[in-house]
C-alpha cells in the first residue's frame, strides 16, 4: 500500500465556518472553489482538491496513492481566540471525520487542535481520537510566538503518550519576518529554521527525554536537522547549559522520532535516511499545496539509493505502522 503521510486537507464546514465566525483568518474563495487563506502574517492558496473529495482520489488515483493523510496546515487555528479555536477545531476534525467515513479504504487524518488553549488541546485531542477516529494530533513550531516546549504542553505530551497516537508538528510563519518577508523565504527558509528551532529547544529544555514514550513526527525532514545534527552534539558536549535538562544526547533523541519526506527534495531524503534510518521516515507530498506533488513524490523515492525493502517502508510500510492502519 502507497500512503501520503502528508497531504493537506481543509473541509468546507471550517472554511465556512472562517466566513461565518468573523475570524482573523480570512478566506477569499474563487469562483471554482479555490482561493487564498489569509492571516496577519500569511497567505496561503487554497486550491479545490483541499476539500474537494473528487478532484483529490482523481488525482490519488492518477498518481498511484492508495491511501492519504488529512493533516492540516497553517496557519492553524491558535492565531483565533481561545473559545473560537475551540469551534474551529471541531469544525474541521468533524469535517475530516465524515469525509474518513465516507471513503475509509482511502483515508485517515490527524487532528488540528486550539494550541492557545493547551488544556482544551488535551480535551479535542481525545475527542479526536476516541470520537472521530481519527490517528494523531498537530503541532505547530510555534504558537503565537510562544514555543512549544513550555511546560503547559506537558499535558498534551502525556494524552498523546497514552492514547498511543503521533503528533506531528509542521512549521508556521516566524514570530518577526525581518529580511523572510520578500522572495517566499518564509517557505523555502524561514520553515527549516522554524522546525530546527522548536525541536532544539524541545531536546534542550528536556522536554523530549522527560516524554519518552511520544511518537514526534517532523514535517519536511526536520528542517536542518539532520545536516546539523552533529553541530547540535558538539554544543551538548561542551556547554553546560546544553546539558543543564538532559541527560541522553541530541543525536540520541534526534535518531528517536520520525520524518516525513515533504517536499520531495531527493538529495535531502537520502541523507535524512542516513541519518535516522528509512524505518523513521514517511513518504509525504504536501498535496495539494504548490510545493509539492504527488506522483514527482513517489518518483523521488524510487530515485533513491536504497534497496527496494527500505523504498516499500518509506513509501507506505512506516505510516501503516505508526498510524495502525
Amino acid at each position: 500500500m502507497i500512503i501520503d503521510f502528508h497531504s493537506h486537507f481543509f473541509p468546507m464546514s471550517y472554511l465556512n465556518a472562517l466566513t461565518k465566525r468573523n475570524a482573523s483568518i480570512v478566506f477569499e474563495v474563487n469562483a471554482d472553489g479555490g482561493g487564498y487563506m489569509r492571516s496577519s502574517n500569511f497567505k496561503t492558496e487554497v486550491h479545490p482538491a483541499h476539500h474537494d473529495v473528487h478532484q483529490r482520489v482523481a488525482a490519488m488515483d492518477e498518481a498511484g496513492i492508495d491511501f492519504q493523510c488529512l493533516t492540516p496546515t497553517i496557519p492553524g487555528v491558535h492565531t483565533e481566540d481561545a473559545e473560537l479555536g475551540v469551534y474551529l477545531a471541531q469544525q474541521f476534525n468533524d469535517g475530516a471525520a465524515e469525509m474518513i467515513a465516507a471513503y475509509p479504504e482511502r483515508f485517515t487524518g490527524i487532528a488540528v487542535l486550539p494550541l492557545q488553549d493547551p488544556a482544551a488541546s488535551v480535551t479535542e485531542l481525545e475527542r479526536a481520537i476516541t470520537q472521530l477516529d481519527l490517528r494523531g494530533g498537530a503541532l505547530f513550531t510555534n504558537i503565537n510566538g510562544q514555543p512549544i516546549d513550555d511546560p503547559a504542553y506537558r499535558p498534551l505530551f502525556e494524552k498523546a503518550i497514552e492514547l498511543d497516537i503521533p503528533l506531528w508538528l509542521h512549521p508556521t510563519t516566524p514570530p518577526n519576518l525581518g529580511l523572510m518577508a520578500d522572495y517566499k523565504l518564509v517557505v523555502t527558509n524561514g520553515f527549516m529554521f522554524e522546525t530546527t528551532l522548536a525541536v532544539s529547544r524541545l531536546i534542550f529544555s528536556g522536554m523530549l527525554e522527560q516524554h519518552p514514550g511520544l511518537k514526534l513526527v517532523l514535517s519536511q525532514m526536520g528542517g536542518t536537522l539532520p545536516f546539523i545534527a552533529e553541530r547540535i552534539e558538539r554544543g551538548f558536549q561542551i556547554y553546560a547549559d546544553c546539558r543543564a535538562n538532559i541527560s541522553i544526547s541530541p543525536t540520541e533523541q534526534l535518531k528517536s522520532l520520525w520524518y516525513d519526506t515533504t517536499p520531495g527534495t531527493p538529495l535531502a531524503i537520502q541523507f535524512t535516511a542516513a541519518f535516522a534510518g528509512t524505518e523513521r521516515l514517511m513518504m509525504g507530498s504536501d498535496f495539494p499545496q504548490g510545493f509539492g506533488g504527488l506522483s514527482e513524490t513517489i518518483k523521488t523515492i524510487h530515485s533513491l539509493d536504497l534497496s527496494d525493502e527500505a523504498k516499500a517502508a518509506i513509501m507506505g510500510g512506516n505510516a501503516r505502522r505508526l498510524l495502525k492502519i
